[in-house]
């Protein structure tokens, strides 16, 4: 999931000097098959290495699962000293990897508490802000930027929050291989990639599949909640969940419910609506 540490130690083709209109030499060319294996090895084995001692894996599923199209797209950014000091002393205590090798006690690594996952968290302000708010209730929060996880268990831990726990990687394993059926109290989606180009529609998050999943692993009365300033996309998770059997819309007249109290309103979410972007959120219980 994120790019190798160290550059790769076989090196591009030999380029061939001006004017020679000969091909390039491969820089692999007499190099035999087993220490070209041994270097790909390497590659693979520093892409899944942590990039901070005791914290987030770099690839934590590897190759256990299938190769499909994701709804993600992970960034690299830089982490600061604040969010690296987070993460290598908070991530044994409420960080874990999404590897789908085994399946979560919920009432274990929350204290009993009722549930709440959140995919997609950003940096962290809003998730921390709905945490204090609503002390009794534990937030499962997905993400796979390393910073805005940093950042997550940084702002806990100052403001003393123990109802948080930070999960590193791909949301659709960790509801799919993870969480036992029927153990979410809730579910939010906030301002997922709304992938505008009509070739990547096929990336957004909510899907009939996905709805299929959620569905089977909230709780019946449990609630899904998107929000995104996308109009298209706010227009087909309209489309697809009032469509969708195991749900129906808790706002009266079937449409667009109204922003909730508990939400916060971020920063570039102000932002948004200061140049004229209307947000849309969407409230669905399960059956």
């Amino acid at each position: 999931m994120s790019e190798p540490l160290n550059p790769s130690p076989v090196t591009p083709g030999d380029v061939a000097p001006a004017g020679d209109r000969t091909a390039a030499v491969p820089a692999t060319a007499g190099i035999p098959d087993e220490l070209r294996a041994a270097a790909m090895d390497r590659q693979r084995r520093l892409r899944q290495a942590p990039r901070f001692p005791g914290g987030p894996a770099a690839d934590p599923a590897g190759s256990h699962h299938e190769r499909r199209i994701r709804s993600f797209q992970p960034r690299r950014s830089r982490v600061t000293p604040g969010q690296q000091d987070a993460l290598e002393r908070l991530w044994p205590k409420w960080g874990l990897d999404i590897d789908g090798l085994r399946v979560l006690d919920l009432p274990e690594l929350f204290d009993g508490l009722p549930v709440v996952m959140e995919i997609g968290f950003g940096m962290g302000e809003a998730t921390a802000q709905m945490a204090a708010d609503d002390p009794g209730t534990g937030i499962l929060a997905v993400d796979v930027h390393t910073p805005g996880q940093g950042n997550l268990l940084r702002l806990a831990d100052r403001n003393g929050m123990s109802n948080i726990r930070v999960a590193n990687g791909d949301a659709i394993i960790l509801l799919r291989e993870m969480l036992p059926p029927d153990s979410l109290d809730g579910l939010r989606v906030y301002f997922p990639d709304p992938w505008p180009k009509s070739r990547h529609h096929k990336r957004r998050l909510v899907q009939p599949e996905f709805l299929d999943l959620v569905a089977q692993r909230l709780k019946p009365g449990a609630v899904l909640h998107c929000a995104t300033d996308w109009e298209p996309y706010a227009e087909q998770m309209l489309e697809v969940l009032t469509a969708h059997p195991g749900f129906e819309n808790t706002a009266a007249d079937g449409g667009y419910a109204p922003r909730p109290a508990f939400r916060p309103l971020t920063r570039f979410e102000g932002q948004g609506l200061d140049k004229g972007h209307v947000v849309h959120d969407l409230l669905f219980a399960r059956h």
